[in-house]
Parts: structure tokens; C-alpha cells; sequence
């Protein structure tokens, strides 16, 4: 055969990320796109043979929060590791753009108390050598990685740019406010964001406690924010909802998105994270009925309900940053000591019980003090983890079981493996001992997949693992109700491509950016998170090992062969409509 193509995978099960019936075909790539897919008669630079392997587009995670690891690292890991190959950084309104000198501290402290990444890390790793977000921009152009990012531009800097403290304090901004913060988004859309992002939640604080800066914004200045990036070029607004955390109906989240939907002409992205409890059920159902009747209607851009396709799991650990009794006076005296020596004193009788019957003090992260009272939804980690436990396996099912209580269970367990065993708390989309509630998002033509978090919650969270799960869990070895591998394929490629307005990617095609996994599907799995001490400063984050992708590649290049990484680094920051617009334009006027 003649030799025509960069690289040529041969024989595999193409899952081509439409969610049609997979097939067997060959793929031949040149200069980072897809040339042909089918019986390929020429020969390539590099063969791969993929025969009796899946063959799918590379994954695409639209929430995660590599802001800082995309400055201070090549690979964006976890998310590299488990087949991903596009992430969206910027998300829930925190970042680290724009942003004067003066208030890198105030930023800082956001990123930590919201996505639990430790200040040391941030002082170390970030080099700040940018000021405004074209300048951001530039810098995460220039530095090497493993897979694509793409940027929202993030409220609460914006917000601080234009208001410093009152901004920071949440005083209500003026009109002239709100046409600098406009103008800041249309600016950031231009340098190529792809839309804005903002949190309402009341659990999203600053280290200090605080709320963050776009906690409770009025409407009228989201819609400001969406209509400066309708100005730069189009986009996408992402917003995490308030979630009644504040005593108000999910009518006010949904009119909040319609308004801004309606008033800006862009589609929104919202988080849906349904809880356990009846008042929580209540409201993420009726929320729902609300956007699908809004969407069915047809009257302005679609709302995207974005889910996790997983419990979202907080892990409680002696050797992480929360577990029940971390906000306890005891504890606390207890946290500053090496794990070794603080298990020494955590094993004696009068300790154990001075802890238990401790009340704890006020969290100033909210999250950590949810594994305090959530045994009924606490489980067990093992080395085969398992997000859909099976009926029985909680800490108070197994304690009731026992007679013994479950704050005893837990902590004995938590001493297991020298205090480096972990507990998973589904602090939310587990609203019942299974995850049919996915059902009503997988069929769901406006639900997008997503909810990764990789880059934060470094001691608290690894969901950005999730791909490896729904290959292995949904689209295997789900004992009931499964997905099609088509159709998980599809719910991790073309459907957040889509969303994005990313036409170049999430599809097998000709003409489409060879951004490919192959994958031995009867192999899939991962391990049980573990430690590592990767992070600028000595800092310490959760990780967890896949199994199963034989390789992984971006812009025609392989990142990852047989789970382990390659070196080549081939990621490209993704600018949006507003940068691609605007490069379209000067490149006719030169012509």
C-alpha cells in the first residue's frame, strides 16, 4: 500500500458519536483531521490496530475548573486519563481573569474556599503574569498541554475588575457598572471566550467564609453579562441556580434563565443536581417540568439542564479534607500532624469518644460539613468503586445491622489502611438507593453531560472520572436498565459538542478533529482514588487510575497508549464564535 495518511486505525468498532449502530471500519487522519472513515486502502505513517476495540471521538467535559492546573501543568489529569479530550475551564463564575495585581489574593481565596484548591498551591503554581483576559488568553495559548481547553469568562473577577470592594462585597451595581462589565465580557468573547459563567448558590463561599462576589446578583446584571457576549460574537451562559437555598421557589431560578435566555438571545447551561430530601424532590422536579414546557414552547434559545451521571461524591477521609468530625475542637487539635501520628491518637478509646460526642464548630466550607449528618448516603470505598451501591451498603444500613451506631462505624472505618481509607458521600443526584432518576436526562434532548469538577475539590471530589464509569457502569455492567455504548458514547461526544457550538469535534467524520479513543471496552474500569503529590508547592489531590483505553488521540497525535502517557503534548486552547468571527473577518479582508 501506498503510504497517504498520517496515521490509519484499522479494523475497529467505530462508535462515530451520533449514536447510530456502531460498525467496523477503518479511520485515516492527516494533519490532526479525520480524512476518511471506512475500508481505507492506503497506509499510514502510524498503524493502529484496533480490531476488536471501540473507536469513539474523544470525550468532552463542559465543567470543569482546570484554571489554575492549565497554567501550572502539561496534562489535565484526571480528565486525560479517562478518555477526555476537550475541557471548559471559567465555569461557575470563578477564575483568575481579569484581574488587577491588588486583588489576586481576593481571587485567589474565591478559587479556594469554592473548588477546595489550597491557597499554597495557587501562590506557587499560578504565574500571573496577565492582568486582563485577552492577556489570560494568551498566556494559556502559549503553554504546551495534553488535551483542548476551551474559557467561559468568569463573573465574579469581572464583577471585582469593575467594583473592587463593592464588587467583592456584593453592593448592587450601577448602570455604569454594568456597561463596564459588558464591555468586559464582549472583550473576553472576542479574545476568543466562548460565552460567560456564574454561580447563585449560597454553598459556593470564599475561604473566608464569605459568599462569592456573584452570589445573588439581581437579573438585570446577568442580562448585562449575556448581552456583552451577544455583542463579542455569541457564546453560552452557564449558571449554577441558587437551588432555593434562599427560601425561593424553583420558579425564581427558572425565570432568572428564561429572562437572560430571552433578553440575550443565547442558550443557558444550568446545573441540576437533584437532593434526597422531599423538599429537595419537589424542586428539582417542578424546576424541570418548568424548562421543559419552556423548551417545548419554543418561544427563545434553549435551557440545558447539565447533569452528572454519577452521585455527586464528596470523599470523607482522615488523610483529605473533610470527614464527619473535621469541624469538631477535638479534631481540629488533632489535623496538623502527619496522618501517622494523628491515627496514633485517634485510635485511643478516650479520644474516639471525646470527638463522637462533640458538637462541631461552624463550617466555613460549607461542603465539609455535609458529611457530618449523611450516613444514610455514606458508603464504603473499595478498590472496585462502586457509585450505584447496592441496597444495604450505607454506613447506617451496615450499622443498624450491627447495633452499633454509625458515627462508631464510620470512624473505625475511616482508621482502616493507616487512616487512608475513604467513605463516599453522594451529596447529591442520588435522591433514591439508584440512579434510574438518569433516565428522565439520558432521554432528554436538551440534558448535557457534564458535572466533571476536574481541577477542584483537590481533597474532597474526583467525579471528573465519570467517562471511565459510563463505559463501564451504564454502557456494561449495570445489572437492569443500560445504556447502549452508542448512546453513552454519544452523551459524552456530539451532544456537549453541540451544546458548546463546537461543530469541529465529538464526531467520527470526515473533516472532523481526530480527537479519538480506542478503547478496550470488556477491559474498562478504574481504580480507588488514591493520593498523589503532583501539585506546585508540595500539594497533595485526589487521582484515580483507568484501565482499558488502549489509546487516546488529540489532534492526530497519541496522548495516552495502553493507560499510560505518552509525553506529547498537541492541546490547543479552543477560542469560540466570537474569535473565530472575528479571525474570519480579517482573514477576508485581506484578501
Amino acid at each position: 500500500m501506498v503510504q497517504q495518511f498520517d496515521m490509519v486505525i484499522r479494523g475497529g468498532l467505530v462508535v462515530d458519536g451520533t449514536g447510530a449502530e456502531p460498525v467496523v471500519a477503518d479511520v485515516a487522519i492527516t494533519d490532526g483531521v479525520i480524512i476518511a472513515v471506512g475500508e481505507i486502502d492506503g497506509s499510514g505513517a502510524e498503524e493502529i490496530d484496533a480490531r476488536g476495540l471501540a473507536v469513539t471521538p474523544g470525550f468532552i467535559d463542559l465543567h470543569t475548573h482546570y484554571d489554575g492546573q492549565a497554567i501550572w501543568s502539561e496534562r489535565l489529569n484526571p480528565s486525560s486519563a479517562h478518555g477526555v479530550t476537550t475541557v471548559v475551564i471559567g465555569n461557575c463564575g470563578v477564575g483568575f481573569a481579569p484581574c488587577r495585581p491588588s486583588d489576586r489574593e481576593l481571587l485567589e481565596m474565591t478559587m479556594e474556599g469554592v473548588e477546595d484548591i489550597p491557597g499554597v498551591v495557587m501562590t506557587e503554581g499560578l504565574t500571573w503574569n496577565w492582568e486582563t483576559f485577552p492577556e489570560f488568553m494568551a498566556v494559556l495559548e502559549s503553554k504546551p498541554r495534553d488535551i483542548d481547553v476551551a474559557v467561559f469568562a468568569p463573573h465574579s473577577p469581572i464583577r471585582v475588575y469593575v467594583m473592587g470592594e463593592r464588587g467583592a462585597a456584593r453592593k448592587r451595581a450601577t448602570a455604569r457598572d454594568l456597561d463596564a462589565m459588558r464591555e468586559l465580557t464582549r472583550e473576553a468573547v472576542a479574545a476568543g471566550a466562548i460565552g460567560i459563567a456564574t454561580s447563585r448558590t449560597l454553598i459556593d463561599r470564599r475561604a473566608d467564609g464569605a459568599p462569592v462576589p456573584s452570589f445573588d446578583a439581581p437579573t438585570e446584571e446577568l442580562v448585562a453579562l449575556a448581552k456583552g457576549v451577544r455583542d463579542g460574537g455569541g457564546g453560552l451562559v452557564q449558571l449554577l441556580p441558587e437551588f432555593g437555598m434562599n427560601g425561593n421557589p424553583p420558579e425564581t431560578d427558572f425565570e432568572i434563565m428564561r429572562v437572560v435566555a430571552e433578553e440575550s438571545g443565547l442558550p443557558v447551561t444550568f446545573s441540576i443536581v437533584p437532593g434526597r430530601s422531599d423538599a429537595a424532590q419537589i424542586f428539582w422536579k417542578r424546576l424541570m417540568e418548568l424548562v421543559d414546557a419552556y423548551n417545548a414552547s419554543g418561544q427563545g434559545p434553549t435551557l440545558h439542564p447539565q447533569y452528572a451521571p454519577r452521585p455527586v461524591g464528596m470523599l470523607a477521609s482522615f488523610d483529605l479534607t473533610s470527614n464527619p468530625w473535621a469541624d469538631c475542637p477535638s479534631y481540629k487539635a488533632l489535623a496538623h500532624l502527619p496522618i501517622a501520628e494523628r491515627v496514633k491518637e485517634l485510635r485511643k478509646p478516650e479520644v474516639k469518644a471525646r470527638i463522637l460526642g462533640e458538637t462541631p464548630d461552624d463550617a466555613i466550607i460549607p461542603l465539609t460539613a455535609l458529611t457530618r449528618n449523611s450516613f444514610h448516603v455514606m458508603f464504603e470505598v473499595t478498590d472496585k468503586p462502586k457509585y450505584e451501591p447496592e441496597p444495604g451498603q450505607s454506613i447506617k444500613e451496615r450499622a443498624d445491622a450491627m447495633g452499633v451506631t454509625p458515627e462508631d462505624l464510620a470512624y473505625d472505618l475511616l482508621l482502616k489502611d493507616e487512616g487512608t481509607n475513604c467513605l463516599l458521600v453522594a451529596i447529591g443526584n442520588y435522591p433514591e438507593p439508584t440512579l434510574d432518576h438518569l433516565w428522565r436526562f439520558f432521554e432528554d434532548p436538551n440534558a448535557v453531560m457534564g458535572l466533571g469538577d476536574g481541577g477542584a475539590h483537590y481533597g474532597l471530589i474526583v467525579d471528573s472520572t465519570y467517562p471511565t464509569f459510563v463505559l463501564q457502569h451504564w454502557a456494561r455492567d449495570r445489572v437492569g436498565r443500560k445504556l447502549t455504548l452508542a448512546q453513552a458514547v454519544k452523551a459524552m461526544t456530539s451532544q456537549p459538542a453541540s451544546v458548546l457550538g463546537f461543530s469541529d469535534r465529538g464526531l467520527i467524520a470526515p473533516g472532523k478533529k481526530a480527537d479519538i479513543n480506542v478503547i478496550d471496552h470488556a477491559a474498562i474500569r478504574m481504580d480507588a482514588p488514591r493520593v498523589v503529590s503532583d501539585l506546585p508547592g508540595g500539594g497533595r489531590r485526589l487521582d484515580q487510575q483507568a484501565h482499558g483505553y488502549r489509546y487516546t488521540i488529540v489532534n492526530g497525535e497519541v496522548i495516552l497508549k495502553d493507560d499510560e502517557p505518552t509525553g506529547n503534548l498537541p492541546g490547543r486552547l479552543v477560542k469560540g464564535a466570537g474569535a473565530t468571527s472575528k479571525a474570519k473577518a480579517v482573514a477576508e479582508s485581506v484578501n
